[in-house]
């Protein structure tokens, strides 16, 4: 089968996912957005790799600018036409797309109508959901009319899907109902790149180098914006000082907000460093105590961080700050993985912060049940089993028994 997938953000487990059904004889041409900053999987051939995989880093002619709304429109509609493109010299079978801007996603389901591809639509977030309340919140009712053309235009993208995956069942109701039907929503929960990110001893190279192996470490790793709260961090770096240091391996304007903090409040226990290379991110985690993540409260359940399944992976307990109804949040209550907070309760952030640090037995026990949800959850063969599945049901109009 060939087969086109194409992960706006570039992440690890998509990638993942990639490399194990080209692996399995399929001709798989992976794309991604070369301008998104966010953390990145391995996006490159190595020697090992399948020689029908291919990797493409679609650009654009100017850097990405996601504080402007016009200027981001327009290079959504033109990101949209590149990856159209490659749809159309492609030819695949199968196209299945996530983590995309509304109006990009237009023209690669376009695309595919064009040239006969069937379309999964990939959903890790209701977009035009997002982006409704966003500009409701900004611009008022002009922002809520533009909202609302958005949702159209993703409602329309359900419709022509041939299958749609979601990743949670909280999401099935509203996929259902954007569909018209039940008979072609899969859920797939996202898991974490178990082959990549495996547990490392704290005293690793990558700690040594940052003189990180001998203190204890709140460790934030990934995007921080605004929305992330990154003054929990602040105030938790506060609270910590002269115990523990406060590690955010990070890119975003949360950053600048964080570098503002350290200087004006004197914060040496705040580290601020870059994203690093993919390749380094086990010894990274590995050098936490306790691994941070932090989401919006708008966000509700429509907003799942990959970080926490990285955190997973590598074995580390995790402190939440999350809406309770989120993925996330209940992935990491119902393991036993870590602590879960309001992400508007600061005092309650410090006070379980302070839990993990002062309980060695906690932090053992959050860290074993989460290396163990990884290995019985993550293994990508079980996972692409469940994706070849949704593709067959596409291929063959909806006449393949469903099997997930």
């Amino acid at each position: 089968m060939k087969i086109f997938v194409h992960d706006y953000a570039g992440h690890p487990f998509q990638v993942d996912l990639s490399r194990e059904l080209a692996f399995r004889g399929h001709e798989v041409s992976h794309a991604y957005f070369h301008g998104d900053l966010g953390p990145k999987g391995k996006l490159a051939r190595s020697a090992a790799d399948p020689a029908h995989l291919s990797f493409t880093g679609v650009k654009l002619s100017r850097p990405y600018d996601k504080a402007s709304f016009v200027r981001r429109r327009f290079d959504d509609v033109a990101y949209g036409k590149a990856v159209a493109k490659l749809v159309h010299s492609d030819k695949p079978d199968i196209v299945i797309s996530g983590n995309t801007p509304t109006e990009a996603q237009s023209a690669i389901v376009n695309a595919c109508k064009q040239t006969g591809s069937k379309f999964v639509f990939w959903v890790q977030d209701f977009y035009s959901v997002a982006v409704s309340q966003l500009l409701r919140k900004k611009l008022g009712p002009p922002g809520a009319m533009v909202g609302a053309y958005y949702r159209f235009l993703e409602r329309r993208q359900f419709q022509s899907s041939d299958a749609v995956v979601v990743i949670t069942n909280a999401f099935s109701p509203l996929a259902s109902k954007w569909t018209g039907t039940e008979d072609n929503v899969f859920v797939i929960e996202n898991w974490g790149a178990l082959n990549d990110i495996a547990p490392h001893p704290k005293d690793n190279a990558w700690a040594r180098r940052h003189g990180l192996h001998d203190s204890f470490n709140f460790l934030y790793s990934g995007t921080l914006g605004l929305k992330h709260n990154p003054d929990l961090l602040v105030q938790l770096a506060k609270m910590v000082k002269g115990r523990a240091n406060v590690v955010t391996v990070s890119q975003g304007v949360g950053v600048t907000h964080l570098e503002q903090a350290k200087a004006e409040l004197g914060l040496d226990n705040l580290v601020l460093l870059p994203l690093q290379p993919f390749e380094d991110l086990p010894m990274v985690l590995a050098t936490s105590d306790v691994a941070v993540a932090t989401i919006e409260p708008e966000a509700g359940i429509f907003s799942v961080p990959s970080k926490v399944q990285s955190y997973f992976c590598a074995g580390r307990p995790v402190l939440l700050a999350a809406p309770q109804e989120n993925l996330a949040s209940d992935l990491v209550r119902r393991n036993g993985a870590g602590l879960v907070v309001d992400p508007v309760d600061q005092a309650a952030f410090l006070e379980a912060a302070l839990r993990l640090l002062d309980d060695e037995a906690l932090r053992a026990d959050a860290a074993a049940k989460a290396r163990s949800f990884a290995l019985e959850n993550y293994d990508i063969k079980s996972v692409t089993d469940r994706f070849e599945t949704v593709f067959d049901y596409a291929i063959g109009s909806g006449t393949v028994e469903r099997k997930i």
